[in-house]
């Protein structure tokens, strides 16, 4: 053996060659990691997300939540003011301890205007407890529980931490019942009105020529109506004997009647883009049908774009029942939702007495700007090759 060969022999057994370590790479995300990471740069967007997780826990676990029954009426406090509350108070040594409380009503009559007010009595206080023993309620309509997370104890003290109506209800209690309704609306409304759209702006899209025409003249038709007078008419043809329940379902699903018609002029535009691509073009030269060219190859390209703007149109679908409710037209008490709640807020002289009663307004507003929001961040990533930073 050649001194090379030796020397190429020992120097070779003298190392240990280890495998390269695995290299990160950006390209190899899938579509979702994509979306995500894109998503997540979009700080309104996030915090969106986390004001409606919230609000759709506070929706799911109502019966847990709302302190007191929403039905409940009080002939003694209507009207009556939000409590103040404290978190501490003094203990029997004289120091302070963490004992959430409020400050419970004085009543005084004005001698002039011969009017009752509510002040609060420094001398009264209502302490809160954790999952006392309250009023009873159905769980999802399927169990009675007795328990609840905040309460006070005994049936002759109340707790109004946002005031109460013209009844003495709990105007909390109330809110938290409301967006269970409020908020499932506009989910089964968009579902609805999704399945509406992808179907119909596909077939337009897809298929184009004389179908295309026909229902896009259809979608012309039923936008160039005003939706106010069209939501009235549907919702007064109504009949006055149905349950709350009927009345739910019927409002539902007159508004996703007329929602469809912006989801499928967007899937619409994507078909007439999608159908002339290559990939297409060979699946459909490989003998596949026209239901699986759309579900498999056409649909899958742009289901970031459905997603964006379906989260888009629910805030439309919460103001229109919103809208409806407060007219009167929509669904009405016992039912409870933050339309039936603004209607307490129609009178102007109740409402110069009691501002409080525009707290389900506020709680609107902030639903429907945390959707946009979030329907923005979702509209942003849903192209995450299109940020080149």
């Amino acid at each position: 053996m050649s001194r090379d060969q030796d020397m190429t022999r020992t120097d070779t057994a003298d190392f240990e060659f280890a495998p390269p370590a695995p290299v990160a790479v950006s390209g190899t995300e899938t579509q979702a990691q994509l979306i995500w990471r894109a998503f997540r740069r979009h700080k309104l967007a996030m915090v969106s997300l986390v004001v409606l997780g919230l609000l759709y826990f506070v929706a799911l676990f109502a019966e847990v939540l709302a302190p007191n029954d929403p039905h409940e009426v009080n002939a003694r406090y209507t009207y009556a003011p939000p409590q103040e509350f404290r978190l501490f108070d003094r203990d029997e040594d004289g120091g302070w301890a963490f004992r959430p409380h409020v400050l419970g009503y004085k009543v005084e009559v004005d001698q002039v205007a011969l009017r009752r007010s509510f002040v609060p009595d420094p001398d009264k206080k209502i302490y809160i407890h954790l999952f006392p023993r309250t009023h009873e309620t159905r769980m999802w309509g399927l169990f009675t529980i007795d328990r609840h997370l905040i309460g006070v104890d005994g049936r002759r003290e109340v707790l109004f931490l946002m005031g109460s109506d013209r009844l003495g209800r709990d105007l909390l209690s109330r809110l938290i019942y409301g967006a269970r309704i409020t908020l499932s609306i506009g989910l089964a409304g968009i579902v609805i009105s999704l399945l509406m759209g992808v179907i119909i702006g596909g077939v337009s899209g897809y298929y184009g020529g004389l179908v295309d025409n026909v229902i896009q003249r259809i979608i012309e038709f039923i936008r160039s109506i005003p939706p106010i007078p069209l939501w009235m008419g549907f919702a007064a043809a109504l009949p006055r004997d149905w349950s709350a329940l009927q009345n739910y379902f019927a409002i539902t699903l007159i508004l996703s009647l007329i929602g469809w018609t912006e989801l499928a002029r967007v899937v619409r535009s994507r078909f007439l883009s999608l159908k002339s691509e290559d990939y297409v073009s060979a699946a459909r030269l490989d003998g596949a049908g026209d239901f699986r060219i759309i579900w498999r190859h056409m649909l899958p390209a742009f289901t970031s774009h459905i997603i964006a703007t379906a989260t888009l149109a629910i805030p439309g679908m919460i103001l229109a029942e919103t809208a409806l409710s407060f007219l009167g037209l929509g669904l009405q008490s016992p039912v409870i939702s933050w339309g039936v709640l603004l209607q307490e807020a129609q009178n102007l002289r109740a409402l110069a007495d009691a501002p409080w009663l525009l707290f389900p307004g506020a709680f609107i507003v902030v639903t429907i700007l945390a959707m946009n929001f979030l329907g923005d961040g979702l509209r942003d990533a849903a192209d995450p090759y299109g940020d080149t930073q």
